[in-house]
């Protein structure tokens, strides 16, 4: 069976029921199938985090109630690092003493940074003349397309995420086709957390359809991409 799609909450099958094999890069040998996203998977899951950001919970709730889930997250995180660790060293290829020593401890510290500053993001009142009162708010941006590459799976997932959560944002998270395991894992722990469906959708695709899909997609409010120039180029 091949591993779900993470959309509003749910895991799915690819519409089109597209799959593709998850290499070990040790042994090349496959490790499972993966359900591959394509142009409609992401459009249903662009709609349900627009769904999430007008008019669900995460958004609206206070910074601590959000940092109080994202702390309860990472403790999860923190719960599941040795299974995370083994994840990341079966998918990627690295040494399991850097995945144990930096990659997964080094994401749990990220999202618990955030958690910490989810009520502390206040804007400020400003003097000015005249029977006038001028002040600056900080607002979410809304539905956040994100996009990472395989060298660092789960702590780039944790350095984009954590902030936009942290904040009240809604995302749409595309991960590298060579290395979903550790991304599709968290998604399914930040459930187990209590963060809203659809807040958090979790997405392995190809650059060309996938990734392409979200970052031309028109009821995308930000893109975060980390990846090759080239890449870059055709997201910007």
């Amino acid at each position: 069976a091949a591993t779900k799609l993470i959309i509003d909450g749910k895991f799915v099958d690819a519409v089109d029921g597209k799959t593709f094999q998850n290499i070990d890069p040790r042994t090349e040998q496959s490790i499972c199938s993966i359900a591959e996203a394509g142009k409609r998977d992401i459009d249903l899951a662009v709609a349900a985090a627009r769904k999430a950001f007008d008019h669900g919970p995460w958004p609206r709730m206070s910074g601590r109630e959000r940092g109080r889930i994202l702390h309860k997250f990472a403790d999860l995180l923190e719960a599941n690092a040795e299974e995370l660790a083994q994840l990341e060293t079966l998918d990627n290829g690295k040494p399991i003493f850097f995945s144990r020593a930096a990659d997964v401890p080094l994401s749990i510290d990220h999202f618990r940074y955030y958690a910490g500053w989810a009520d502390k993001i206040h804007g400020k009142t400003i003097p000015v003349d005249g029977d006038f009162l001028a002040y600056t708010l900080h607002e979410p941006v809304g539905v956040v397309g994100q996009i990472i590459p395989w060298n660092f799976p789960l702590l780039m997932a944790a350095w984009k995420l954590a902030p936009a959560l942290a904040t009240g944002n809604t995302v749409v998270l595309k991960v590298a086709e060579q290395t979903p395991l550790t991304a599709l894992r968290a998604g399914e722990i930040a459930l187990e957390a209590g963060i809203p469906p659809g807040v958090l959708n979790v997405l392995p695709g190809m650059g060309h359809t996938a990734g392409a899909a979200l970052s031309q997609h028109m009821d995308v409010d930000k893109v975060a991409f980390t990846g090759s120039t080239e890449v870059g180029r055709m997201v910007m």
